[in-house]
């Protein structure tokens, strides 16, 4: 038996830790073995990378940089903590993923979007999630609830206004590209309707067969994508 991978993306302030610890208590009462995680970080080495990305001053990494960080800190998570879960049937929710790579170093900063797939494909052998919950939020509201959270860990939250505009469009064009893996939940909503809306995308993935491609499904740049195509993942 396979497991499942299933990540939570957003901006600043969404609720995706919380949501991320119902969605798993939800899951174990359906009798499903779950281990929750997050990215950076999961592991040993990759909390030690975490620590580099999130803390310091804004200005502290360039993208590029940003970008061979996390993808390293990616590799170690896959390798010793995603992978092998998977392998025994065990169900991960990621605090998350690759969408966050995308997201953050790619529409906020720039990087273009075949290279971040690149360094992910070198990092996991292409490992993409079967489903992605990307929690939408007004900038604002988002960054006032992560305002007063996690001490030291503010470095993404001092970026300035365009950067977190351009992180939540980013999010919305990935979800649209990607309508089959990838659901935008309303995350202003109050928690109970946030965590209602995620097990009704969730709840079809424990009677739905895992497909063998799933785990090596690698997603199409936006560029790739034509704006009317609905992309199929494999993951339905």
């Amino acid at each position: 038996m396979t497991g499942r991978l299933i990540t939570l993306e957003g901006g600043e302030g969404a609720g995706k830790s919380t949501q991320a610890r119902r969605l798993a208590e939800r899951l174990r009462e359906a009798g499903i073995d779950v281990v929750v995680t997050r990215e950076p970080g999961g592991t040993e080495g990759a909390e030690a990378v975490r620590a580099l990305l999130v803390e310091g001053d804004a200005d502290r990494w360039s993208a590029a940089a940003e970008a061979c960080l996390v993808n390293a800190a990616r590799a170690d998570h896959v390798e010793r903590l995603i992978r092998p879960a998977l392998a025994a049937g065990i169900w991960v929710i990621c605090d998350r993923f690759v969408d966050s790579t995308l997201a953050y170093q790619g529409a906020g900063k720039g990087l273009a979007d075949s290279a971040l797939r690149n360094l992910h494909h070198v990092a996991t052998q292409d490992l993409w999630p079967d489903l992605t919950l990307i929690l939408d939020i007004a900038v604002e509201a988002g960054l006032a609830r992560a305002a007063g959270r996690r001490g030291g860990e503010g470095r993404f939250e001092g970026h300035d206004i365009g950067f977190h505009l351009r992180v939540t469009q980013g999010f919305r064009e990935i979800a649209a590209a990607e309508p089959n893996r990838c659901k935008l939940i309303d995350g202003g909503a109050t928690a109970d309707a946030v965590a209602a809306a995620i097990w009704a995308e969730t709840e079809p993935l424990i009677a739905a067969p895992v497909l063998p491609a799933a785990a090596n499904y690698r997603a199409p740049s936006v560029g790739e994508v034509d704006s009317h195509t609905r992309v199929d993942s494999g993951d339905d």
